[in-house]
């Protein structure tokens, strides 16, 4: 299996995975989201707690330039770190959240 191919399994492994978590509160479902003509991939909360609408992006992760870029990320682990425990070197990552100036300082990829 080719680098981009690896990267995409990797990926829905962990989409699915946290997909799987249940709710012990409000009628909420994580709904994974991906394409893989566009190599976006997302999870997603969505639904009601209490009156108020929720509707959240709990991660979003892109293959850009050969690399994982790390969009947005709620967990608490980290998905950055759920990529490096699933085998991906952290040179292939990036977070893209993170502000140019200072991915220097991460362990993690520049971009």
């Amino acid at each position: 299996m080719d680098k981009i191919g690896q990267y995409r399994q990797v990926i829905k492994q962990i989409i699915a995975e946290h997909a799987k978590i249940p709710y012990s509160y409000g009628e909420l479902e994580r709904l994974a989201i991906w394409n893989d003509e566009q190599d976006s991939y997302m999870l997603v909360d969505i639904g009601w707690e209490r009156n108020r609408r929720i509707h959240n992006i709990v991660f979003h992760l892109r293959i850009r330039d050969d690399k994982i870029w790390v969009e947005d990320d709620w967990t608490e682990y980290g998905v950055a770190q759920e990529l490096v425990d699933a085998g991906i070197s952290r040179e292939e990552i990036v977070l893209g959240f993170q502000p140019i100036e200072k991915r220097p300082f991460t362990e993690f990829a520049v971009g």
